[in-house]
């Protein structure tokens, strides 16, 4: 078996997956372990709010200039260029080269012709990241215009190797999640105004607190992209060039510090030149609950099910309140379990709300007569049908 073999990539993907602790390493290791079946010079891999779709940062080598990748936001997020990562999902291709979809005339592409050719960059191979229909990101990989393309062979190598590159991005951007400071208050937020052209206006203070964590090298930079992302998205839907139910101006990222911020933006005007405003705040909650449910991959069923797990009720009361047969109601344990990779209710209830994460995962829904789930001490309670057992 050669190092390129797809069976090997796919080994060492699943192992580097289950060692990655962030989504630098992951990226990077993945880079290097495609780069063994298909040859790159840069690479860029970008992570997604999963519920909107939204860049909200990147991992580079090798690529293009910090500068434009403000401009490259605003053409993946508003305009029609070739394999927008959004396309490539909804299309289920997920994976595809610009030398093929533009017939060999690159040019063609707005983000080659503004921004790679410029740069030196000729053909890009681009592959959309989805687990279960949830996108969480997008990884490039580039070769220098005095390379050749590549071709629709290397394209469905990486369309095979995507479901292993899109859990390894889900499991890494998970420990982040389950890392975020609950602790802040509404003393936090802080508003930025950006121009049209994405400069800073103004900012107050607790604004500029967040922009230095969310910058990546911690010194004075450009403005961190999940604000120019946002912003943009604000600006398209204020134009009416983005609508429908996913054209929200909202993303959620993790600063340095390890604390989840919601960036909301929306602009102040209708004229060409009118200001956006960018706010940002400390993720609460119910705003981390589609990100930790997604990370999990456990389905509105089975959210319902792990909440009255640790509420004590064990199966034949769990099957009352959700009015479903006891067996089905098994089943969607078995489920629960693999997906969160325990093997009984304790180390489920220990690996999901030991840290007072179940405000997270319960994504504002109540939950039978009760009504909302009070995580602080229902795991302790007694089952209230007297019994006892895994059921």
């Amino acid at each position: 078996m050669t190092v390129g073999s797809p069976e090997r990539l796919r080994g060492d993907l699943k192992r580097l997956l289950h060692r990655s602790e962030n989504v630098r390493d992951f990226s990077l290791g993945a880079a290097r372990i495609l780069a063994r079946a298909v040859p790159f010079d840069g690479i860029c891999l970008v992570t997604m709010d999963p519920a909107t779709l939204l860049p909200t940062g990147e991992v580079v080598e090798n690529g293009l200039p910090h500068a434009t990748r403000a401009r490259m936001a605003e053409i993946e997020i508003g305009g029609e260029d070739f394999n927008r990562f959004s396309s490539l999902k909804s299309s289920g291709e997920l994976a595809g080269n610009l030398s093929e979809a533009t017939s060999g005339d690159l040019d063609q592409s707005q983000r080659h012709r503004e921004l790679r050719r410029p740069n030196g960059f000729g053909d890009e191979l681009r592959v959309a990241l989805v687990d279960d229909s949830t996108m969480w990101g997008g990884l490039t990989l580039l070769r220098g215009s005095d390379r050749g393309t590549f071709t629709p062979a290397d394209a469905a190598l990486i369309r095979s190797l995507s479901r292993y590159l899109a859990e390894g991005l889900r499991r890494a951007m998970l420990v982040t999640a389950l890392s975020a400071d609950r602790q802040a208050t509404e003393e936090s937020v802080g508003l930025v105004l950006l121009a049209s052209d994405n400069s800073i206006t103004r900012a107050d203070a607790i604004a500029e607190k967040w922009l230095a964590e969310l910058r990546e090298d911690g010194r004075d930079a450009p403005v961190p992209p999940v604000v120019t992302a946002v912003a943009s998205r604000a600006r398209s839907i204020g134009n009416r060039q983005h609508e429908g139910m996913d054209a929200i101006a909202r993303a959620r990222v993790r600063t340095a510090s390890g604390a989840w911020l919601l960036v909301r933006g929306t602009t102040l005007g209708e004229e060409s030149d009118a200001q956006t405003a960018v706010i940002l705040e400390p993720a609460r909650a119910h705003e981390l609950a589609p990100l930790v449910a997604d990370a999990y991959g456990l389905t509105d069923r089975e959210r319902a099910v792990t909440q009255l797990v640790a509420q004590g009720l064990q199966t034949g009361a769990i099957a009352e309140r959700l009015h479903l047969s006891p067996w089905t109601v098994q089943d969607h344990l078995k489920s629960i379990f693999e997906r969160v990779e325990v093997s009984t209710r304790g180390e489920l209830v220990a690996r999901v709300f030991f840290e007072h994460y179940a405000p997270r995962l319960t994504n504002g829904t109540p939950v039978g007569s009760d009504g909302w789930f009070v995580p602080s001490t229902a795991a302790d309670q007694p089952p209230r049908d007297g019994t006892r057992g895994r059921g």
